[in-house]
């Protein structure tokens, strides 16, 4: 079963990939070729803020927000974040568009909170605690506006 971020992503990533797609002229005898992930750098970041808005997902933080959030999740448990920051950093903005979606469903925040955020040592997340004070970092940093 999907969830209405996932097919929003999904939805956001086929219109992306059909501006990137539409932005090259082929003649009527040559064929439109795939994009290869090294054209991703092609995408304006108009097209990519059109994007996550489209999915419901903030923009990147900026290296002073990451660096704040990325502290705060080790202050909570090195492990939430494991060596792993761009992962981290992905994790969190894809909590926020499920805070985007359900903001006053704190039962189903906290439970993708903890499937969200694994790791090795904890493949079934950090328990409930952890994942409430994940949730508050990841909303005080990642997506305040939510």
């Amino acid at each position: 079963m999907r969830t209405r971020t996932t097919t929003a992503v999904l939805i956001a990533a086929g219109l992306l990939a059909t501006l990137t797609a539409c932005s090259g002229e082929t003649s009527s005898t040559e064929e439109a070729k795939p994009t290869k992930s090294s054209d991703a750098s092609a995408i304006t970041p108009e097209q990519e803020a059109a994007a996550r808005q489209a999915a419901g997902l903030p923009a990147e933080p900026n290296p002073a927000q990451r660096q704040v959030y990325l502290e705060s999740l080790n202050a909570i448990d090195t492990d939430i974040v494991h060596g792993k920051d761009d992962k981290a950093v992905s994790r969190g903005i894809n909590q926020c568009g499920t805070v985007k979606t359900s903001p006053n469903d704190y039962i189903k925040l906290i439970e993708t909170t903890n499937s969200r955020f694994t790791s090795p040592d904890h493949p079934d997340g950090h328990g409930t605690i952890k994942a409430e004070r994940i949730l508050k970092v990841v909303r005080d940093n990642i997506c305040p506006d939510f």
